[in-house]
């Protein structure tokens, strides 16, 4: 699986400048949403794996029973009391047989993790790739349950452990002992699943450190809307229901969501983050590349192929096909219009067919990036972040946005 993911990056994935658009196989999306690959010119700093030793006493353990880890690349200088916590995305899976495959993945067990990371975006340490964080303690947490960190059962027949509410907690334990408990600024991010992971874990993040901390969560494409799909469904709605009945995620759930409503709507961000108290910064794409291909006109609900074309290349798309992803655009800013009006809050919302912009260099910091008013992403993090000025960027309706990098599946 890694080695196929390099060989698309090099020989399947096609930068053309003039556009702003990368192509990849269809069948590659959830590599993509699983690795959110560099495309950076410079080699990328690369970060070794830590096995969570600890964990084991914690059952805090892989889909198959391995031992959990991340990536750690300690801050100097400045931002050596300071840490940038990411939680890695990678879809979920929702019933028996797609975690017992999972399971034989990175995505679900360490054996098959990568021994080093790139760091590239958020987790870079060039102060030319990434300004305002590159020498803060950062980690990325490998998402190895399917759930994202939420889960808490087993499936003993299926030898299938649902541990991520336990990984989520070793972890974070871990890397208290070795020195975040000091930290007097923080950041817990992450993309897609991990964007999620993020929205869900924020306030129990904020509660680890004394109140003169500076503690902020920024989810990357993770708000995963409970939108009709093309067929008159609710296509992501039944998903979740699956991975949060089959994980025992209902008990790890915000519980000022889950004493009003039921636990899979709870897994949506639309029903959470009104109620959560601590700063959060959401970044996501109007158009979401995953979204549209998964939750909105997945192949089961087109079975005639007229969302094909559009569904893999937005330039394809009819009118009435872009009118559809305009109504999708509007249920996203209308989830977020209560969310924007609290000051500590930020927002970034651009009119673009992509998928997670933290964690690539090239949507994240460089000379071409996305922008929304001449601010690049980085930039917008940053000036929330540090209080340097307020960030409600919400994009003009596609296709008035010539800075997006596009994904074109082929």
């Amino acid at each position: 699986m890694v080695n196929l993911f390099w060989v698309c990056i090099v020989i399947g994935l096609v930068f053309i400048n003039w556009v702003h658009s990368y192509h990849i196989n269809e069948t590659e999306l959830s590599i993509l949403e699983a690795h959110e690959a560099s495309f950076a010119v410079n080699q990328p700093h690369m970060v070794g794996i830590t096995i969570i030793q600890s964990a084991a006493a914690k059952g805090a353990v892989c889909l198959d029973g391995t031992l959990p880890a991340y990536h750690f690349d300690r801050g100097y200088g400045s931002g050596a009391n300071s840490w940038l916590v990411n939680l890695e995305g990678g879809g979920w899976c929702n019933n028996v047989r797609t975690c017992v495959y999972r399971k034989t993945t990175r995505r679900g067990s360490s054996k098959f993790m990568e021994k080093s990371l790139p760091f590239t975006g958020i987790l870079s340490n060039n102060p030319q790739e990434n300004p305002d964080f590159f020498n803060w303690n950062r980690v990325k947490i490998r998402y190895c349950d399917g759930a994202s960190f939420t889960g808490d059962s087993e499936d003993r027949a299926a030898q299938l452990q649902f541990r991520g509410q336990r990984i989520w907690l070793a972890a974070i334990e871990d890397l208290m002992s070795k020195g975040m408990r000091f930290a007097k600024q923080a950041l817990l991010s992450g993309c897609s699943a991990g964007g999620l992971a993020t929205i869900l874990h924020c306030d129990e993040f904020r509660g680890l450190f004394p109140g003169a901390t500076n503690v902020k969560c920024l989810s990357d494409a993770g708000l995963f809307l409970n939108a009709v799909d093309v067929a008159g469904g609710h296509t992501l709605k039944n998903f979740f229901n699956g991975v949060v009945t089959l994980q025992g995620a209902q008990k790890n759930l915000p519980r000022s969501c889950t004493n009003h409503l039921d636990p899979t709507s709870c897994f949506f961000p639309e029903n959470l983050i009104a109620s959560i108290r601590t700063p959060l910064f959401i970044l996501n794409t109007a158009y979401d590349s995953w979204q549209i291909q998964s939750s909105l006109a997945p192949p089961s609900d087109d079975p005639h192929g007229y969302w094909h074309n559009c569904r893999l290349n937005h330039a394809k798309c009819t009118g009435s096909q872009i009118q559809f992803l305009q109504g999708f655009r509007n249920h996203m800013l209308n989830v977020v219009r209560g969310f924007s009006r609290s000051n500590q809050n930020g927002l970034f919302i651009n009119s673009c067919f992509a998928h997670c912009q933290s964690e690539r260099q090239d949507t994240w910091f460089a000379d071409n990036s996305p922008v929304i008013g001449n601010k690049a992403i980085a930039l917008a993090v940053g000036d929330w972040y540090f209080n340097r000025a307020a960030v409600k960027d919400i994009d003009c309706p596609y296709p008035c946005d010539n800075t997006c990098h596009h994904l074109v599946f082929r």
